[in-house]
C-alpha cells in the first residue's frame, strides 16, 4: 500500500470571505436609513465671548513723523516723539487686554526707520507688535 504524500496548499480561497462581506453590506444598507441620528448637545460657556480688540496703529511717514491711531475709539494722535509713542502704547496696553500694535509705514519710508520703531516698542515691553501691509490688488 503506497501512501500519498499531501502537498501544502499555497493558495487561499477568498470566495467565502467575499460572500460574508456582501451579506454584511446588504445588512448595513438596509439598517442605515432606519437609524436616527442623535442630537448633539453643545456645552455652554460660563461667560460671554469677547470680541477681539482692534489694534493700535502706529503710522510712520516718509519724513520719520509718527502718529498713533486707536482703531477701537478712532482717536488719532499725530506728531508724537518716540518717547510719547511708547508711553501712549504702554498706557493703552495697561488695561489688561491684549491689544495688538501694528506699524503702518509709508512705502517711501526707510526700512531702517521701521525696524527702529519695531525694536523700540519691543525693548520697552510692548507686546504683540507687527507690521501692517496692504494686500496686492
Amino acid at each position: 500500500m503506497t501512501r500519498r504524500v499531501r502537498k501544502p496548499i499555497n493558495q487561499i480561497n477568498v470566495v467565502p470571505y467575499i460572500d460574508v462581506m456582501l451579506v454584511l453590506l446588504v445588512i448595513f444598507m438596509v439598517t442605515a436609513p432606519l437609524v436616527t441620528p442623535g442630537a448633539i448637545e453643545l456645552p455652554s460657556v460660563g461667560s460671554k465671548l469677547v470680541a477681539p480688540v482692534l489694534p493700535l496703529e502706529v503710522s510712520l511717514g516718509p519724513n520719520k513723523s509718527l502718529a498713533l491711531l486707536d482703531q477701537a475709539t478712532k482717536v488719532s494722535q499725530t506728531r508724537l516723539t518716540k518717547e510719547q509713542l511708547v508711553a501712549r502704547v504702554l498706557e493703552k496696553q495697561q488695561g489688561g487686554q491684549e491689544q495688538a500694535v501694528v506699524i503702518k509705514a509709508d512705502k517711501n519710508a526707510r526700512y531702517e526707520d521701521v525696524i527702529e520703531i519695531l525694536d523700540l516698542l519691543q525693548r520697552n515691553g510692548v507686546r504683540k507688535v507687527g507690521l501692517l501691509a496692504r494686500p496686492a490688488s
